[in-house]
């Protein structure tokens, strides 16, 4: 297909097209004459992607190019893809001087190795969660992660996992893994606060 076609199916308009094709982030197509190229169905699943990490991860154009160039290097295992993918959506947190943080970050790597989990040292993730317990405790609030975790891994494992094609192309697999880990994150928050307002009502409600 031509670029002009490209922008209609995938809806990126051509100058963004372009621009993703000179920062390297969708690949080049067929060159057919001077001034001519042909794009397929791998250039708009590229798009897809892109306008995923972008739209829905909110990811900046640096942080894209990093996924990007993973997806790209199929030397690279999929589950280290899909790594680099998931430390990107991580919003990250700064490890903070003093006790509390030290007490929190400790707390959060004693918890990763009583559930054997696989989770790298330095992913951000483990500092993400420390401070949020540094937070709740500033704030008095009780900390008990037990029926959180329980339920993490449960849809995790049963749910989301499975409607990753690990065995279809490269960026549909990290696609899918940034949908599912920032939509169904809303959906389930969605439903917390809406779970939240029935039990107010059922416990309180006249």
């Amino acid at each position: 297909m031509r670029i002009s076609e490209l922008s209609a199916r995938s809806g990126v308009a051509i100058p963004t097209i372009k621009y993703y094709l000179r920062e390297g982030m969708l690949h080049q197509g067929v060159q057919t004459s001077a001034t001519r190229a042909e794009y397929g169905e791998s250039h708009l699943r590229r798009l897809r992607l892109i306008r995923a990490l972008l739209d829905v991860g909110r990811l900046s154009v640096s942080s894209i190019k990093k996924v990007v160039a993973a997806v790209d290097d199929e030397s690279l295992p999929i589950h280290e893809m899909l790594g680099i993918a998931h430390y990107a959506l991580s919003p990250g947190a700064q490890p903070e001087p003093g006790e509390d943080w030290q007490q929190a970050r400790s707390e959060v790597d004693r918890l990763v190795e009583d559930l054997g989990w696989d989770i790298t040292p330095d992913a951000p993730t483990r500092d993400e969660l420390a401070q949020t317990l540094v937070r709740m405790r500033q704030l008095g609030m009780e900390v008990d992660l037990a029926p959180y975790v329980e339920t993490a891994g449960r849809l995790v494992s049963e749910v989301e996992m499975d409607k990753i094609p690990f065995d279809g192309p490269r960026d549909a697999a990290v696609e899918a893994l940034v949908l599912g880990t920032v939509l169904y994150g809303r959906v389930f928050d969605a439903l917390r606060r809406m779970a939240h307002e029935s039990e107010s009502a059922a416990r309180l409600g006249s």
